[in-house]
C-alpha cells in the first residue's frame, strides 16, 4: 500500500491533479507536460517531483530529456481508503433525504 498521506497531499494541488490529468493520455517528455501552465519548467518540474515522491508519476531520463508517465496504484490505494466511508454517507444523505420528505409532506 502507498503512503496514503503523501498521495492526499500531492492530489491535494490543482496544478498537480492537472499535470495527471495529462498524463492519462500517455507518456509525455517533460516540457511537453509543463507546456499548458503559466509557470517556469523549474516550477512544473518540482510539482512532477512531488507526484514522483508520492508514487503516482514515473520519471525516466532518456539522453537529455526526462519522460513522465502516470502510475495509477497510489490513486487505487486512496479510493479503496475512501470505499471505506460510503456507508456513512449514503447513511447520512439518505437521513438529510427523508427529513426533507418528511418536512415537505407536513
Amino acid at each position: 500500500m502507498s503512503d496514503l498521506n503523501a498521495v492526499f497531499s500531492a492530489l491535494g494541488d490543482d496544478t498537480r491533479r492537472a499535470i495527471l490529468l495529462g498524463l492519462m493520455e500517455g507518456e509525455q517528455p517533460l516540457s511537453q507536460v509543463a507546456h499548458p501552465f503559466e509557470m517556469s519548467q523549474t516550477a512544473v518540474t518540482r510539482h512532477v517531483r512531488v507526484l514522483e515522491d508520492a508514487g503516482l508519476v514515473r520519471v525516466e531520463k532518456r539522453g537529455r530529456v526526462r519522460h513522465c508517465s502516470l502510475v495509477a496504484a497510489p490513486m487505487s490505494d486512496a479510493v479503496s481508503w475512501l470505499e471505506a466511508y460510503r456507508p456513512f454517507w449514503q447513511g447520512r444523505f439518505e437521513a438529510l433525504a427523508r427529513m426533507i420528505a418528511d418536512e415537505k409532506s407536513e
